[in-house]
């Protein structure tokens, strides 16, 4: 069966493009009744490792026994994967008829398609009667859709890093502004290690709001990947030592909670740290029997995170040593050279190609901006074509498949 795009109900929206602000959104609410007021929030910003740790924090919610919703994005399918009421993504039909409800407030307040979509995830949160929901801003914070949640006493900060500069400004300074934008009085924030200039931007920003600013280092780590949660070590469901630092904010944040009356267990903190997932980063597959391993890496901070974790564990990831074939497409909008220069090793060969119905960096661009690149880099007309050509190349290796989670998405879309 043919998933539902929901074009219908969301692209007619999609003029407004990124149009960061509260106030639309919040007169939307307004109107429908107010549905963020019915259910308690934690709220997770960041530019990488937002979705991990939110989804460690839902695992360990449900493991406890609690109906935690858990709103995230982007999608890499189905936009009901962004909206969980419990476990589970929402029913298409109920994701659709929850945009229906939302359409007239939507038309009347010019809405953007993401806060059409909030605002179905909203109703959805109520209607279940999920009495915590994990919140992962989508871009920046202070303006963010998600922060029209007025009540988020927890809130984790993932790594803050440069991305998404014509919104949020052009140095980690203005853009750690924009994501500390969502703290808020008497809440308590938790953070895993951040930049200097991040950090004193978070240090500000908590003292001006009266939050608590809680630092938390990285969780111990073994080499097969488990982490200390509490006083035991457990097994971590998403791969990568990046997750010693996600796991520590998801950790904080749920101690947080229980300080507030959540009851969580040390023990459901652990199971949900094992059960969790998150598609797309660091993904084994095999597609018409070539072996890969997708990875978003969309930004020079992901993309750094990820040549260190392939640098460190091959053999974890199914790689062997030695040059690699990578099929790489970037949107136009991203640091395109500068992702492939930190992804790329000497001897190391890219197949450049377009992610669907989006503006992309091309050879030709990218050979532009940056020269020396030239020998590295290949094109294919499409990305079935480029995995073909490059798993030819790697005799039949491995190959990392990045740039972007929507070329991501397209793969496994195609998968199904």
């Amino acid at each position: 069966m043919a998933l539902d795009s929901f074009a219908d109900l969301i692209e007619p929206f999609a003029r407004r493009g990124v149009d960061l602000g509260l106030g639309r959104l919040q007169a939307a609410l307004a109107e429908l009744g107010h549905p963020e007021r019915r259910f308690a929030a934690v709220q997770v910003a960041g530019t990488n490792g937002k979705g991990s740790i939110s989804t460690l924090v839902h695992q360990s919610l449900l493991a406890a026994g609690i109906q935690a919703g858990l709103y995230t994005s982007p999608h890499l399918v189905s936009w009901t994967e962004r909206i969980r009421p419990g476990a589970e993504p929402i029913e298409p039909e109920v994701l659709r008829r929850h945009l229906l409800t939302a359409r007239a407030s939507a038309e009347t307040h010019g809405l953007t398609p993401f806060e059409l979509v909030t605002a179905a995830a909203f109703l959805a949160f109520a209607e279940a009667g999920c009495p915590l929901v994990v919140l992962e801003v989508g871009l920046g914070g202070r303006l963010d859709a998600t922060t029209c949640h007025p009540a988020r006493e927890v809130i984790g900060f993932a790594s803050v890093g440069l991305d998404h500069r014509e919104f949020l400004g052009p140095d980690l300074a203005s853009i750690a502004g924009e994501k500390a934008g969502v703290l808020q009085g008497g809440s308590v924030a938790v953070s895993g290690p951040q930049a200097p200039a991040v950090a004193a931007v978070l240090e500000a920003a908590a003292a001006a709001a009266g939050a608590e600013l809680r630092w938390r280092p990285p969780l111990a780590r073994q080499a097969d990947g488990r982490l200390m949660i509490g006083d035991a070590w457990g097994d971590c469901g998403l791969a990568g030592a990046v997750q010693a630092v996600n796991g520590a904010v998801a950790l904080g944040m749920l101690e947080a909670l229980t300080e507030r009356g959540w009851v969580i267990p040390m023990a459901a903190v652990r199971e949900g740290f094992a059960a969790a997932r998150w598609p797309g980063r660091l993904q084994q597959l095999q597609r018409h029997g070539v072996p890969l391993l997708l990875d978003g890496a969309h930004n020079p901070p992901a993309a750094e995170a990820l040549r260190r974790e392939l640098a460190e564990q091959p053999d974890r990831h199914g790689l062997d040593p030695g040059p690699r074939c990578w099929v790489i497409g970037m949107l136009a909008n991203k640091e395109g050279p500068a992702i492939l220069e930190t992804l790329l090793a000497p001897g190391d060969r890219a197949w450049i190609v377009p992610v669907p119905d989006h503006s992309c960096w091309s050879r030709a661009t990218l050979v532009e901006a940056a020269p020396a690149l030239a020998p590295q880099l290949m094109e294919a007309a499409e990305l079935q074509a480029g995995i073909a050509a490059a798993h030819s190349a790697a005799g039949g290796r491995r190959v990392i498949v990045a740039g972007s989670l929507y070329l991501i998405g397209g793969l496994l879309a195609a998968s199904e």
